[in-house]
């Protein structure tokens, strides 16, 4: 029998794994996915974000504990666990030389990545590179791996763990970490949460998936079964506004469209619909899926002009481009007449301060609705751009619900080996919204945290058990 059963291959699970180990406890690591497509979604990551007081190797100046949480708090409306979110923001100010100890390697913010010099860690080689490095020093440490290993059932004794099922395979273990993600593969389970809306529309339909296929929430649906007491809403999560071209599974980051707060964002009405200059992009990129999500047929369109060109990331696929506004809403398929009317009246409306898109500016609109409240600027430098927009979903926020042990708990009561992390758990810290590198800040701590809590239960048992056999004996 193995003493920690980690059900997952990303970065949470890999991180439980390499500290149950370290802890001096045998592990067995269950991947669902192929070898090729290991990781979840923390392979199409980049960035941690990070706590610190002074200037750090790859990060500058300060980030403290304070402004952490209060973006924290600003982003997800209050919706959070103070106590862990603060456990996970303390974490994330010492986790990177045990991550170094690992093979991670950092590098400096990019030049026009989310302005996140100064609170994100970014991962030389992406997230791609964290997962390999994580799952070579798991291999030379003695974790033990297998891909294609899908879990579909859990044995419990009450509200301890006893066995994972794959298919008719039983494996027992001392003690589990399930760290194997939301639901947000599952097109049944989105279309059940999100249901029908007043147009007569399912949403659902109409999402793109930004991350692996494989997080169809099985073990998730399996434990709310079991009477794990749940966490979260099923229709909250971490959802971008994505080039409406992208794929249906793991277009990562390359898809996502960043100009935004350079532009307006109209809907296939042609009618704007929210603040597009509202806060700094890396606190406001992940509401903007939602917000499309919530417009006729769950399509939106980004506008820009020349003016905005070098001064984003720039999408993999060019859009619509155009030497005319009217020429711009033909090729988006928009009504002309409206679209002037709607690009008319918030050109009128911008009041141009002071342009800096690194700090919030001055330039706002007067008398248009919705406002826009920073970097309004009109749309009137030619070539024209546009970027339609579809609801692209990371991961889902409807979880289980944990404790500052990472247990799983029943009815209240902790489980003394049954341990949950990443975005398993991820709505006891978000229950709405969301900033740049917290999912991964998130998954890092409560990865560790739930390694050696699985280690320390499983350790304990094989002690007594051992006992009990010389006792015996």
């Amino acid at each position: 029998m193995v003493d920690v059963l980690v059900i997952g291959g990303g970065n949470a699970a890999l991180c439980a794994a390499l500290m149950a180990r370290e802890a001096g406890a045998s592990v067995l690591l269950l991947e669902a996915a192929p070898r090729a497509w290991r990781g979840g979604n923390s392979s199409h990551t980049r960035n941690l974000r990070c706590m610190h007081d002074a200037p750090q190797d790859v990060l500058v100046e300060a980030y403290p504990e304070e402004e952490f949480w209060q973006d924290l708090l600003k982003v997800t409306a209050g919706k959070t666990d103070e106590h862990l979110a603060r456990l996970v923001i303390r974490a994330s100010s010492n986790c990177r030389d045990w991550m170094r100890s690992h093979g991670v390697h950092f590098q400096p913010s990019l030049s026009g990545a989310l302005h996140t010099a100064r609170t994100n860690a970014f991962f030389m080689g992406g997230g791609k590179a964290l997962v390999n490095a994580y799952y070579r020093s798991a291999e030379r440490l003695g974790v033990q791996i297998r891909y294609e290993a899908p879990v579909d059932r859990i044995e419990l004794d009450g509200d301890r763990f006893v066995a994972a099922w794959i298919g008719q395979e039983r494996i027992a273990a001392r003690s589990c970490v399930l760290a194997c993600g939301g639901f947000e593969s599952d097109r049944g389970w989105l279309r059940e949460a999100w249901g029908q809306n007043a147009r007569g529309e399912w949403p659902a339909d109409n999402f793109l998936i930004r991350g692996t296929r494989f997080n169809q929430g099985t073990l998730l649906r399996e434990m709310l079964a079991h009477g794990a007491d749940p966490i979260g809403d099923a229709t909250q999560a971490h959802m971008v506004a994505i080039d409406a071209r992208a794929p249906l599974y793991d277009g990562g980051i390359c898809t996502r469209i960043d100009c935004v707060s350079l532009g307006v964002v109209v809907n296939r009405e042609a009618q704007r619909f929210h603040d597009e200059g509202e806060d700094f992009w890396p606190k406001r990129y992940a509401i903007w899926g939602r917000l499309v999500a919530q417009q006729p047929g769950q399509i939106a369109h980004c506008v820009i002009d020349a003016k905005a060109i070098g001064r984003f990331m720039p999408p993999v696929f060019p859009g619509c481009k155009a030497d005319t506004l009217p020429d711009l809403a033909r090729q988006l398929g928009l009504d002309e007449a409206t679209f002037m009317q709607t690009l008319d009246d918030y050109n009128r409306a911008c009041r141009v301060g002071t342009f800096d898109h690194t700090r919030l500016d001055d330039c706002h609109t007067e008398g248009v609705a919705p406002a826009k409240t920073h970097w309004a600027r009109p749309i009137d430098t030619p070539p024209f751009h546009g970027y339609t927009l579809r609801p692209g979903v990371t991961f889902t926020y409807l979880g289980l619900k944990t404790d500052d042990q990472a247990a799983v708990h029943f009815g209240g009561r902790p489980s003394d080996n049954l341990f949950v992390a990443g975005e398993m758990m991820a709505g006891n810290v978000l229950g709405q919204g969301y900033t740049a590198g917290v999912g991964m800040s998130i998954g890092t701590a409560f990865g560790r945290i739930a390694g050696t809590s699985a280690a320390r239960s499983a350790l304990a048992g094989r002690g007594q058990r051992q006992g009990a056999v010389h006792a015996d004996a």
